[in-house]
């Protein structure tokens, strides 16, 4: 649609995902995510807290992909995450007849930030992805090596022998290469 409003943000959740199934079988998933400014004060010589937003938002399940309840299973209040979605405005009214109007970010897109953590992601297989398996790939491709489809009876088409991004550790052969981290 055009002229949608659409923002990244990085903040921290102020509490855990709450995932709700509405009366139609929608499933959908609100949280509130905190972005505060840090500046560094040469007076002091400290860093110091500007002003908080405090973000409503919102995430939907699809038929395609099931972003609220992955959000729901993967986050936790406190995490430091990075958000992309569109900025929304929606009107209710309250018990008292009084309209009010809140803006919040419906996500698209979400995920930890890896500055000070790290993750384990696991790919969800997803039966309606379609010819190319929803991320760009071959339908049946299941990712990494041919040793990680041994067995499946699916060819990894991009697989090289002795390839160091197909197997877990460092290098194709599991120990430290003398090769830098990136």
């Amino acid at each position: 649609m055009a002229g949608e409003t659409i923002i990244t943000i990085v903040g921290n959740l102020t509490r855990d995902p709450e995932l709700r199934t509405l009366n139609n079988g929608s499933v959908v998933v609100n949280f509130t995510i905190a972005a505060s400014e840090r500046r560094f004060n040469r007076d002091t010589n400290q860093w110091e807290d500007g002003d908080t937003l405090f973000l409503n938002c919102s995430a939907w399940d699809s038929q395609h992909a099931p972003l609220a309840s992955n959000i729901a299973n993967s986050l936790a209040k406190g995490m430091t995450v990075i958000a992309q979605g569109r900025l929304t405005q929606r009107t209710y009214e309250t018990e008292n007849h009084d309209k009010r109007t809140v803006v919040e970010l419906r996500v698209d897109q979400i995920g930890p930030s890896l500055r000070r953590a790290t993750a384990q992601v696991t790919r969800q297989q997803n039966s309606n992805a379609g010819q190319f398996g929803g991320f760009g790939q071959p339908a049946g491709y299941t990712g990494g090596s041919a040793a990680n489809t041994a067995g499946t009876g699916v060819t990894d088409p991009f697989a090289t022998s002795g390839d160091p991004w197909g197997v877990g550790g460092f290098g194709s052969g599991g120990t430290d290469t003398g090769e830098p981290e990136f």
